[in-house]
Formats: C-alpha cells, structure tokens, sequence
C-alpha cells in the first residue's frame, strides 16, 4: 500500500514517494521562546509526531528536525516588558517548553536547533544571496528582493499584486519594495546584536528555517517540510523564496498544513480569557490523552474547534479503551497461547482498515474509528483467551502510533483492602446463590464509584466510575 499526502504546494494529493527512500528528511517549524506554549502549538508538536511515528512504522528512517527560535522581536519586547536578560528570558521558556513535551508524552525531535547557535551559517547564506542579487543591503538591514524571484507566490497561490494590498513600509525601513522581507535586521543600541558585514544586528525570522532545515537535514530539498496553516504566508513563502533562490532546487517536495484552534468559535486570546496554555490543561485535566484524542477526532489539515465539551467526550473514549483494557489485563492473566498462530481475521481487517486511513492523508478520525471498532469486538469476544491475548497486542501497536499512553492511573491499578473484601465477599455469595447480599455489595461498591463487571468464567472485573 502506498502512502498519499495532500500537498499544499500542488493542492492536491499525492502519492508519497521520498527522494531517497528510505530515508525521509522531515522538518517542523517550532515555538518561539517568548511564553509559555498553549494548546494550538500541542496540535503541532503532537499531529506531527504522528505523522512522524507511521512513517517509521511503514519502515522510513525519518530524520526530524524542529526548530527553536530563540530570537526575535516578541522575545527582546518580552524580555524589555518584564525587565528581565533576554537569555534569561529564552533559558526559561525552553525549560518550560521541554516540560511540556514530557507532560504531552511526545518525543523530542532528533534536532532541536536554536537560531542563535546558527547565526553563522545564516550570515554565509545572506551573503551568497547579495552575490546572486537576490538579496541587497540598506541601513536598517538587509533584504530579499521579492520581485527578482520569479516563482514568489506559488505556495500561498497569490500575485504579487494581491500580495502589495495592504502591504506597508514601516517608517525605519528602506525597503526598495513594501512586499521585500528582512534577512538581516539592523540593532537598536539596547538590543541583542551578532557582527555581520552588514554591521550589528540580528537575522530575520525567516532566514532561520531555511538554513537550519538544510543544514541539520544535510539537503537542499527536503521530503517534507511541516507547519501551521497560518504560516503558508508570509513564512513558508519567503523560506523557499531564500532557499530556492540559494539553490536552484526545489526546497521542499510535500508540504504538510494543520489547520488552526479556536477556542469555542474563537480565536485564541488572553484578552478574551480564553487563552489555554498546555500547562492549564494538564493542571486542570491531569491527562495528555484527552487532549490528543480530541486532536485525532478531526482530520489534521481541518480547523478544530475546543470546547469543555469535546474534552468530555474525549474522556469518555479514553474510559471505553481503559475499561476494555482491565478487562483484557484479567482475561490474559497467566495465559500462555500454545503456538504463534496467524493473526485472527478480524483483528487483521481492523489493522488493515486502520493502516488505509492512515495512509490516506492521515486521516486520524478514520484511524481512530478502527480502534473503537476493535474496542468493540474484543468485548464480544472477551471469554475467547487466545482472541483477547492478540487483540491486547493490536490494540497496543495502533495506540502506539497515535501516541496515546494510556496509562492507569495508579489508584485504579489496585482496590485499597477493604473493597478487595467487598468483592470477595461478594463472589461467595454469589457462589452461595445469595444474590440478595451479592447484589446488595454492588450496589455499595457502586455507591462508592467502583462499577463491577462479572465474566462468564466468574471473574469479577472492576472500574472506578467516570
């Protein structure tokens, strides 16, 4: 089977076919140290690690590399704003940052590189870009000449002219046109500053991505190359304007949008209060898993609409796969199958349904379904050892992919004493036929929050209450 992606350079879907497979050089643009990372930069850090997990587990040896933009113009105006070193500043965001990573559960990529650790390369990249007259020097800084690019604009499928609307010079620049971009950014005397040729400043945001992608990735076109869709202009444009113009090659063959987040039909935003950090959510929620199986219920390119409700209906699912998952824990106990069979045919159309929504575009709400169609007929089968023991093992190998932990929390793991009593007592009873005190002692443990399950063999299986 063949994996398709929709590209949004042709805006289409394509067959995914890497330059050199089977390798697969991948890149992501990551956070600005500024603040901490909320809830639309998870769909990010998350959707992309996915992508980058089915990959390899089709047998692609993914390189990843995500940025770290470690300075900018929202960073020196924070660090001013809180009257702080702007190295402090970066230092404890990225600290933070990596926090969050670990709460999510997701992986760090296999490159993490930071802007400032790079400025030289930077300065080599801008220079042969003046040498091809892609790119020219003024006072404030140094610039792209968009107009000199002939291919400007067929990321973003806009003119030039659509662009020019409402495009205007700031009152410091000396641009030759509105739509130029800066590559180099002259410094104010209280900003951070690197020597250049062009004096001291700092590089622009753009030029960052296209040399730490090529560089760390060791091409100079990558497989994929990943992001927001809010980024496809001015951002991912003006990167393979720079690259493109550098090299004379194709920068990136497929190009990977997500939608954006709002916050109950809103736009993100401290202002309105509705600004939700990954820190808030895992304070308030205490599990990554919700947040992710909220994300996998909308096709990645879609925008995604966050609401408490949604969050419950994703803590609902989470419980569907938990309860199947102490059920099967019980039935599998000590349980040792005789011969490694072929995989069962209903579990393989449920893995073979799950792998075609993936390789359609990702298609995670498809794929999730797959797994909540295995939820349900390993409960019609739940007596059956053999059926359970490989549908334990199906069900870790899809959740692995989505990146879902679903770890038990520990008060579940294990009845405090007094209900283990409870359901002891019960299950003599009910081998006593005293059904009268066996459903007596449910009804408690039911008041309790602890919900019984009883299977045919006469194993009582339990689970707290949502």
């Amino acid at each position: 089977m063949s994996i398709y992606i929709y590209n949004s350079l042709t805006r289409k879907k394509e067959e995914f076919i890497p330059l050199k497979a089977p390798l697969v050089n991948l890149y992501t643009c990551g956070v600005t140290v500024y603040d901490d990372c909320h809830i639309g930069h998870a769909r990010s850090l998350y959707i992309f690690g996915v992508v980058r997990r089915y990959l390899a587990s089709r047998g692609f040896k993914v390189c990843f590399v995500r940025n770290i933009t470690d300075i900018d113009d929202k960073i020196i105006n924070r660090a001013k704003e809180l009257k702080t070193d702007w190295k402090e500043l970066v230092g404890t965001y990225i600290n933070r940052y990596h926090q969050d990573l670990d709460s999510l559960g997701i992986e760090k990529a296999d490159y993490e590189p930071r802007a400032t650790e790079n400025i030289p390369e930077m300065i080599r990249y801008i220079s042969v870009l003046i040498e091809k007259q892609y790119a020219y020097a003024t006072p404030s800084g140094v610039y792209f000449n968009v107009r000199k690019f002939t291919g400007y604009g067929k990321l973003s499928g806009q003119s030039i002219d659509q662009m020019q609307t409402g495009a205007r010079i700031e009152s410091d620049e000396t641009k030759q046109d509105p739509l130029d971009f800066a590559l180099w950014k002259a410094s104010k005397n209280d900003e951070p500053f690197w020597e250049s040729p062009w004096g001291k400043g700092r590089p622009g945001w753009h030029i960052e991505c296209s040399v730490m992608s090529q560089k760390f990735l060791k091409v100079d076109t990558l497989d994929i190359h990943a992001g927001g869709r809010d980024l496809i202009f001015p951002h991912h444009e003006n990167e393979t304007a720079q690259a493109e113009a550098l090299t004379d090659r194709p920068f990136a063959k497929y190009w990977i949008h997500h939608g954006l987040l709002t916050i109950n039909a809103q736009k993100m935003s401290k202002s309105l209060g509705n600004f939700v950090t990954i820190k808030d959510f895992m304070q308030r929620y205490g599990d990554a898993d919700l947040l992710k199986l909220f994300f996998l219920s909308a096709h990645y390119a879609h925008p995604i609409d966050y609401t408490e409700e949604k969050i419950e209906e994703a803590t609902r699912a989470r419980e569907r796969i938990m309860i199947l998952k102490r059920k099967m824990a019980a039935v599998v106990e000590g349980f040792k199958p005789k011969s490694t069979c072929q995989k069962i045919t209903e579990l393989k159309a449920v893995e073979d349904k799950f792998l075609a929504a993936m390789d359609d575009d990702f298609n995670t709400p498809e794929a999730l379904a797959s797994v909540f169609e295995l939820v349900t007929i390993t409960n019609k089968n739940i007596e059956n050892e053999a059926f359970v023991a490989a549908a334990k093992e199906t069900l870790r190998e899809l959740t692995d992919i989505l990146g879902l932990q679903l770890a038990v929390a520990k008060d579940a793991e294990e009845a405090p004493g007094d209900i283990e009593a409870l359901i002891s007592k019960r299950d003599q009873a009910r081998k006593n036929k005293d059904f009268a005190e066996s459903d007596r002692i449910r009804k408690e443990l039911e008041a309790r929050g602890i919900i019984l399950e009883d299977s045919k063999d006469g194993k009582t299986v339990w689970r707290r209450k949502l």
